[in-house]
C-alpha cells in the first residue's frame, strides 16, 4: 500500500488591501489566493493524506493574511503542516503591518504547533512516519531575517531523531539547505537562499538516516541530493504559487520510492492565461537578477560584458523556474557558455525526461506502517 500527499510552497497570502505592489516586485500577490483556491480545489477532489507547506505563507506577516489562512487551511478535510518562511517573520517585533515571530505558533495550532510553542516542533503524522518542521529565520543585528538553525534547535533536532531511529522522518524547513544552482554559495545574490550552517545541518541528518528534505524560499521547481558514507539525502524545493511556473506536488510514498508529480496553475478566475503572464512578467524583470549572477563569482564577467548577453537571456530565470531546464548557448563566449549551460538538468539519465518536476526517488526501506 501506498501514502498520498502534496506539497505547496510559498503562497504568499495577499489580501486586496494588503497588496504591496512595487515596480520591481517578482510576486503576483493578486493571484495568491485565486492560485492557492485552484490548488485546494484540487487537493479537496482528490483527498491526499496530508499538505506541506514550507513557507511564506503571506506576502509579508500581515496578520490580515495569516488570520485567512488560518481559517482556509482549517477547512481543508485532511490535515495541513506549515512553517513560516522569511516572509512570515519579517521582524523581531510585532509591528502595526506584520505580527511578531512568537506569535506564529498560535495563529497554526492545528498546522504543526499544537504541542510547540516555539518556531519548530516534531509530530507523529501517519503511523511510523513523523515530520520535523524547522525554524530556518534568524535576525541579525541590522534587523533582517537570514536563513540559521540555531544551536538550541540543532541540540534539540539530534535528540529527537536520536528518539526516532528506524522510522521514516520528512524534515521541512523553508531555506534551501543544499545548493539548487551552480556556483551557489560564491554569489552573493545566490547564496541568501541558502542556510548559512548548512554543512552543521546535513551532518546531523546524514548521521541519522534521514532521507528526504522539502523546502521552498528559492521559487524553482529543483530536486538535488547529497551523498555521505553511502547514504543519499533527497532536497525537494518546490516553486512559489505567486511567480511562473505556479507550481505544487502530488507524490506517493511506497516503502522504498518516493514517486513525484508536478503540476501548474495555468489559469485563475479574472486571468484564464496566467502562465503566459506570468512568464512574460518574470522574463521582463528577472534581467537584472540575471546580470547580477553574470557579474558575480564564480562567472565575474565585466558589466559591459554581461550588458551585452542579457538580451539573449531574457528567458533564462523562466526556464530556471519551470526546473528540467535545457540550455544550449552555441554563440556564447567562453566560460559564460560553460556557466550557463552547467543550469541545464540532466535528462539524459532520467527515464522520465525529467529530474525537477516528474520522477522516482529511491528510498532506504524504513519502519513505518503502510495501509
Amino acid at each position: 500500500m501506498s501514502l498520498h500527499f502534496a506539497v505547496l510552497s510559498d503562497p504568499h497570502v495577499t489580501l486586496p488591501q494588503t497588496l504591496w505592489d512595487h515596480p520591481s516586485r517578482f510576486h503576483l500577490g493578486e493571484y495568491s489566493i485565486p492560485a492557492l483556491e485552484e490548488v485546494l480545489r484540487h487537493l479537496e477532489a482528490i483527498a491526499p493524506e496530508f499538505l506541506l507547506i514550507p513557507g511564506d505563507l503571506t506576502q509579508h506577516g500581515e496578520l490580515e493574511n495569516h488570520l485567512w489562512l488560518q481559517k482556509r487551511l482549517a477547512r481543508l478535510p485532511f490535515p495541513a503542516y506549515v512553517i513560516p518562511g522569511n516572509h512570515d517573520v519579517p521582524v523581531p517585533v510585532a509591528t502595526a503591518e506584520a505580527i511578531a515571530p512568537e506569535d506564529f505558533p498560535k495563529y497554526y495550532r492545528q498546522f504543526g504547533y499544537a504541542q510547540s510553542d516555539h518556531l519548530y516542533y516534531s509530530l507523529e503524522i501517519q503511523p511510523g512516519l513523523h515530520l520535523i518542521g524547522l525554524n530556518s529565520n534568524q535576525f541579525g543585528a541590522d534587523g533582517k531575517v537570514w536563513g540559521w538553525i540555531d544551536q538550541l534547535q540543532l541540540t534539540w533536532l539530534e535528540e529527537q531523531l536520536t528518539r526516532l531511529q528506524g522510522k521514516l522522518v520528512l524534515v521541512m524547513v523553508h531555506h534551501n539547505v543544499l545548493p539548487h544552482l551552480p556556483g551557489q554559495r560564491d554569489s552573493s545574490i545566490g547564496k541568501r537562499y541558502l542556510l548559512e550552517n548548512s554543512a552543521e545541518l546535513l551532518a546531523i541528518l546524514h548521521r541519522h538516516g534521514v532521507q528526504l528534505i522539502f523546502t521552498g524560499h528559492l521559487h524553482i521547481q529543483d530536486i538535488t541530493y547529497d551523498r555521505a558514507d553511502g547514504h543519499c539525502l533527497y532536497e525537494i524545493t518546490t516553486g512559489s504559487l505567486v511567480s511562473y511556473p505556479h507550481p505544487y506536488r502530488l507524490l506517493r510514498l511506497d516503502q522504498d520510492s518516493l514517486h513525484i508529480k508536478s503540476y501548474r496553475v495555468d489559469a485563475v478566475p479574472g486571468q484564464p492565461h496566467l502562465g503566459e503572464f506570468s512568464r512574460c512578467w518574470m522574463d521582463g524583470r528577472s534581467l537584472p537578477f540575471v546580470q547580477k549572477f553574470l557579474t558575480d563569482p564564480p562567472l565575474q564577467l565585466a558589466p559591459e560584458t554581461a550588458q551585452a548577453l542579457l538580451p539573449q537571456l531574457r528567458t533564462f530565470w523562466s526556464q530556471v523556474a519551470a526546473g528540467d531546464t535545457q540550455l544550449y548557448l552555441p554563440d556564447f563566449p567562453a566560460p559564460a557558455r560553460t556557466y550557463l549551460e552547467s543550469f541545464s538538468a540532466d535528462l539524459a539519465s532520467s527515464p522520465t525526461g525529467s529530474v525537477d518536476n516528474h520522477t522516482r526517488l529511491q528510498l532506504q526501506p524504513s519502519h513505518w506502517e503502510t495501509y
